[in-house]
């Protein structure tokens, strides 16, 4: 992140009351950034949102995304300079059991952002967030790159699928690169790899039911301990999201189209291995055991290949999966002995500008 770039900057972000829009909004507004954000409540109880008071940090309207007018109006009162696009349906479990809403969420939500940004005739960098599991899974041991094919066998990541589509026509039918002096709009999506972090409650997701467990001194009971993902930390993959849009503003012709964000390939680890990891901090001898109960279709190997945003965007991660995990464990720890939320995001977020060698961020 180039903190000067986004002083005074005016950011739209979607879905900011979830996980990762609540670290974006506390981050963007620790370097000066004028923060606005269009979400439902938050997804989860206890929730990231309530507890870090994001809302002092982000001026918040409470919409759905598929309420195109109510979106249109709060498009055009934040006359934004970058849109993250981040409001989604983002469990592959919940999916299984609310297709409807999972399609609805993702496809139409999209369709509604990018639509609104048309009517309002907004001139602006927008990052259409999506996922590394909109490619359609081989198998392959090799990491997925930004123009293999798209696909997803479950609602969820096949609906993300539909929404890079949905971007890509936008893009070619209302924001071209090729005349974008006249309408202003650069579109680029992110697919990052699996998010991992403090203050995270989502339900049906790894950290939270593996931090729960592993306080109370018991093993994590575990669907696909030998799934193998592409493992970051919540801040690395945001660095990406934030790089990209720096990078999109700038030259919105050059940077439009579709992006990787991931680890190093050695760091796309089994599930067990992160369960094993954090089992070492609280002291837990059994860290796992195996759930052999029938369970919706998941894959077994995914991993993401990043080097177009390292050879353009200069970007890697920095963190490295055990230390994203020793920062996990930290939050956690910190919470449960009474630090704030909020304290503890900002402290996290200050330690990561240094290991990028950033500027010092505000509390």
């Amino acid at each position: 992140m180039n903190h000067a770039f986004w002083r005074s900057k005016r950011v739209l972000i979607t879905g900011h009351t979830g996980f990762k829009g609540s670290w974006l909004g506390l981050w963007l507004d620790a370097v000066g950034a004028r923060v606005a954000g269009y979400a439902l409540e938050p997804p989860s109880d206890p929730s990231l949102y309530a507890l870090a008071r994001v809302h002092e940090a982000v001026r918040s309207t409470t919409g759905d995304v598929r309420d195109l007018a109510r979106l249109e109006r709060t498009v055009g009162e934040a006359a934004p300079d970058v849109v993250f696009h981040m409001a989604a349906q983002s469990v592959v479990l919940r999916s299984y059991d609310a297709p409807v809403d999972t399609y609805s969420t993702n496809v139409m939500g999209t369709v509604h952002v990018l639509e609104a940004i048309r009517r309002t005739g907004s001139r602006c960098a927008v990052i259409n967030v999506t996922t590394d599991k909109c490619y359609e899974n081989k198998g392959w041991v090799w990491g997925y790159r930004e123009d293999d094919r798209l696909g997803g066998h479950d609602p969820y990541s096949n609906s993300k699928a539909c929404a890079e589509l949905v971007g890509q026509a936008y893009r070619d039918s209302f924001f071209p690169v090729a005349d974008v002096e006249r309408h202003g709009v650069g579109l680029a999506s992110a697919r990052a790899g699996n998010v991992i972090g403090g203050g995270d409650w989502t339900p049906h997701q790894l950290i939270p039911e593996a931090v729960a467990a592993l306080q109370r001194g018991e093993s994590v009971v575990l669907r696909h301990p030998d799934a193998t993902r592409p493992w970051q930390h919540v801040l690395d993959c945001l660095d990406g999201y934030v790089s990209l849009a720096e990078a999109l503003s700038g030259d919105p012709a050059g940077f439009s189209g579709e992006w990787n964000f991931g680890p190093a390939d050695g760091d796309s680890r089994p599930v067990s291995y992160l369960v094993e990891t954090l089992a070492k901090h609280w002291g837990v001898a059994v860290p796992w055991t195996h759930d052999r109960q029938a369970h919706p279709l998941e894959a077994q190997e995914l991993r993401l290949e990043t080097r177009k945003a390292a050879s353009r965007l200069g970007w890697r991660a920095c963190w490295p999966i055990d230390t994203a995990l020793d920062m996990v464990a930290r939050w956690y720890d910190g919470y449960h002995a009474g630090t704030s939320a909020r304290a503890l995001c900002l402290e996290q977020i200050r330690r990561y500008a240094e290991s990028r060698g950033s500027a010092p961020v505000r509390s």
